[in-house]
Parts: structure tokens; C-alpha cells; sequence
């Protein structure tokens, strides 16, 4: 029983908006944000029913199709690992994403100007899940919207290693469930870069709050042979997202 005597205005508007719109005030207050950034595995499993599967064969469709390079991108690549292979470890954290990242998304040219999708970089992004919210700009991930992003389709997560919340494969993770719950999709993929060493993700959602998620083998971006891997799985993904785009996913 409220003693509407000793009621604040404050907390009179706050049973007001509970009775006439039959929302618990109080609890959606107390609900915690958690930034991309700062996720830790621990945390999220908390927040989320989620468990790693060990699978490689389901990287098979993605990373056995059948993608010739042509003799520009082989060049590409190898006179990028000439002028800044040996640096790549000794790069920082803005180093590493304009002087290796971001040369090679736009080489793969991920601004599809006709299809009104491109590659983001630290643009906000967020989702409120019943219970916690996940938010913050991620490094790298690829969006319908020219202007601002608004379908989020895949992400790359890269940090240095110095940084106290260095892990980035949580922090992935929180991007990804963050993707497939907004598009209210099954699945999707991403990609964490540690230093020289990429490696790629893909999450499913199983349910409520619960996903499983499978992890590849690492890439070393300093070998050319890797290299031309990795540029040969972005060149699948971006012809998976015109495939998506076209067909209205």
C-alpha cells in the first residue's frame, strides 16, 4: 500500500507510467549495459546461455569454395606483406587498422554503393535483450545503410595486446548474438584478429538467450599463403551479403 502522502512527484510519474502503460519501472532502471569492449568469457556466459562447439568440417562451404585471386590481388597482397609484413606485431592498435586492416577491406572494395551496404568503423551499435544490454562501437563490421549503419551482416574484432580488456573473442561474441537477435536471424559470422593472426567464428542461435558458436583455424597474415586465405574468405563473405541483400535477408 503507497502512503500517497509522503509520495514524491518523482515517484508518483514513476506508478503512472506503471499502471497506464503496465511497465515495471523500477526493473528496467536496474537493467546493467555491457560494452563490446570490455566483455570478458566469463561475463557473457553469464549473461547468456552459450558454449563453444569443436567443429572445423563447418568451415568447409566457406572456406573450400572455389575463388580464383587474379595476378592484381596476388600483387596486392605481397607488396602490402613487403612494405609492412614485419611490422605487423609491432604495429598498435590504429597501426594495425590503417596500415593492414583497412587497406585490404578496401582493396576487396566492401562499399557497394548499389546494393546501399559498406564497411563500418566504430559506429554504435546496440541491443536490449529482457535482462542486460549489450552496446558499443565495434572496429570493423559490414552494414546495409550508407549513412548509418542499420543491418549488421559481419564483424572483425582487432586489439592489441597491451589493453587491459584484451580479449577479443568475447567481445566478438557479444557482437555477433548482438546481429543475430536485431536481424533475427539463425546465424552468423565474424572474424577476431590477434596481431599477424586471424581467425574466423561463426555463432548460431539456438534458442532463447542460447547459442553455440564455432571457432577456425588461425591465419597467419604474414605469410602469403594465409594471406591469400584470408583475402579469399572476405571475397566469400562480401558475395554473401549480395546474395543476402538481393534477396531481401
Amino acid at each position: 500500500m503507497v502512503d500517497l502522502d509522503k509520495i514524491t512527484y518523482e515517484d508518483f510519474l514513476k506508478l503512472q507510467e506503471k499502471f497506464i502503460n503496465g511497465k515495471d519501472v523500477e526493473k528496467k532502471e536496474q537493467k546493467k549495459s555491457y560494452p563490446f569492449g570490455k566483455m570478458r568469457y566469463k561475463k557473457l556466459k553469464s549473461l547468456v546461455n552459450i558454449k563453444k562447439i569443436f567443429n572445423k568440417a563447418i568451415f568447409d562451404k566457406w572456406f573450400n569454395t572455389n575463388i580464383k585471386l587474379n595476378d592484381d590481388v596476388i600483387n596486392f597482397l605481397k607488396n602490402l606483406l613487403d612494405k609492412k609484413g614485419e611490422l605487423i606485431n609491432s604495429f598498435n592498435e590504429e597501426d594495425l587498422k590503417m596500415q593492414f586492416i583497412a587497406p585490404i577491406l578496401n582493396h576487396i572494395n566492401f562499399i557497394m554503393m548499389d546494393r546501399e551496404v559498406r564497411f563500418f568503423s566504430e559506429e554504435s551499435l546496440s541491443y536490449e535483450a529482457e535482462n542486460f544490454i549489450f552496446n558499443g562501437e565495434p572496429d570493423f563490421f559490414i552494414a546495409s545503410g550508407l549513412e548509418i549503419p542499420e543491418k549488421p551482416y559481419f564483424f572483425i574484432q582487432e586489439f592489441k595486446r597491451s589493453e587491459e580488456h584484451g580479449n577479443p573473442r568475447p567481445q566478438l561474441l557479444a557482437e555477433l548474438i548482438s546481429a543475430v537477435e536485431l536481424n533475427s536471424w539463425k546465424d552468423i559470422k565474424g572474424a577476431f584478429i590477434i596481431g599477424n593472426t586471424w581467425t574466423f567464428v561463426i555463432l548460431e542461435k539456438l534458442g532463447k538467450d542460447k547459442y553455440q558458436y564455432f571457432v577456425s583455424e588461425d591465419f597467419n597474415s604474414a605469410k602469403i599463403d594465409d594471406l591469400k586465405s584470408i583475402y579469399k574468405n572476405l571475397l566469400f563473405i562480401k558475395a554473401e551479403v549480395i546474395r543476402m541483400v538481393d534477396e531481401g535477408i
